[in-house]
């Protein structure tokens, strides 16, 4: 249901590019005063000026390299999508390798192999386990089964009556 609430292809790419910016300021500001702390030279106010510093010359970079690998993925999606004329699982595989081979394009071409074949595998795994979600929360939103009674068992329907049995004669 994802794909319905999102916005329209040249408007999605500066969107994902603005929330791949944001995770990778998030989760490199995480990693890097975890990695400041614990190489920062030994005492509390140390370790924490060490743990800020850290913050403040990597998080920004790892930040913006987070913003063009999603910027890329979104701009190739959005690329398939156009020409495909269909929203699918294939797209979002098919955009993860060829962001890994094209930014890997610096390396040479056993580079960009192996970075495509990791990004349309890691791609590959998240649709997946999307579409596996899906299923199973499916499951618990369908209807029931009505319950299958055997006819036998609720009796005779010739003595059946709505009131006492003087009444069945007034309208017959």
């Amino acid at each position: 249901m994802e794909e319905y609430t999102r916005e329209p292809c040249p408007y999605r790419i500066v969107d994902d590019c603005g929330g791949a910016f944001a995770m990778g300021c998030i989760g490199g500001g995480v990693f890097q005063a975890i990695k400041g702390f614990r190489n920062a030279p030994s005492g509390m106010s140390r370790r924490m000026l060490g743990s800020l510093i850290a913050i403040k010359t990597r998080s920004p970079v790892i930040a913006g390299n987070f913003a063009v690998w999603g910027g890329m993925f979104s701009t190739i999606d959005c690329t398939l999508v156009h020409f495909r004329k269909k929203e699918d699982p294939w797209n979002s595989i098919i955009s993860g390798a060829a962001t890994g081979g094209i930014l890997a394009a610096r390396n040479g071409v056993p580079a960009m192999a192996g970075s495509a074949i990791i990004g349309g595998v890691l791609l590959a795994l998240i649709e997946g386990v999307g579409i596996l979600f899906t299923r199973i929360s499916a499951e618990q939103f369908k209807n029931p089964s009505p319950p299958t009674e055997d006819p036998a068992a609720l009796g005779d329907p010739s003595n059946f009556s709505f009131g006492s049995p003087s009444n069945n004669k007034q309208y017959q």
